[in-house]
């Protein structure tokens, strides 16, 4: 059972991110307000829920929550500032999209560079303990899934609507085959040593 809130009494906005350990595409983040009554049994971590049941608990996330927002940061930003710090600006712009400002944030995983006038907490494996986190990974997951198969659209051969960009082999053997796109990470290692291509 996923806990409403870390502290009873203040607005809580859960922070989580999607498409880290992509080697293509912008990385996602959202933040989330729920009321502190908000219940769901259905909500939980979005790496544990169905496609079906994280599409179709987004638009009930977004009716009920008292704010919520979505940021992003492009492979190009990713490639100058590293995807750790990329990840954090992402959830930086998803925070102050918000039409109410939290009083604290709960952030998922273990390090988060400070948002300006907002304290944080941030919880290991938070997506699966708050309700506000996991509302916060459904969202940053499912829109991040509508923009890479937008994308594959554009590039068919990368198979995006099947691995959203993650290093699978189909993705590598086509990163091989046919070169990159101008939505792949260049910092990040696209392929395995031998087998380096030319930028």
């Amino acid at each position: 059972m996923l806990l409403p809130y870390l502290e009873a009494n203040r607005l809580e906005a859960g922070c989580d991110e999607a498409g880290r350990g992509c080697l293509a595409g912008s990385v996602y983040a959202a933040a989330v307000i729920l009321p502190p009554d908000f219940q769901n049994e259905d909500l939980n971590d979005s790496k544990q829920l169905s496609e079906k049941k994280r599409y179709a608990l987004r638009p009930i996330i977004e009716r009920e929550a008292i704010a919520w927002a979505v940021g992003v940061v492009t492979p190009e930003e990713i490639d100058k500032i590293n995807i750790l710090k990329a990840s954090f600006l992402a959830m930086h712009r998803a925070i102050e999209q918000l039409k109410i400002k939290p009083e604290h944030l709960l952030i998922d995983g273990n390090r988060f560079t400070p948002y300006p006038n907002i304290p944080h907490t941030t919880v290991v494996k938070g997506d699966g303990k708050y309700l506000s986190i996991a509302a916060a990974s459904i969202l940053a997951k499912t829109y991040r899934d509508d923009y890479m198969n937008q994308l594959a659209e554009e590039c068919p051969d990368y198979h995006w609507v099947e691995n959203k960009g993650y290093p699978t082999k189909a993705h590598r053997e086509a990163i091989r085959k046919f070169g990159i796109t101008p939505y792949h990470r260049k910092s990040f290692t696209l392929l395995p040593k031998q087998l380096t291509i030319e930028f």
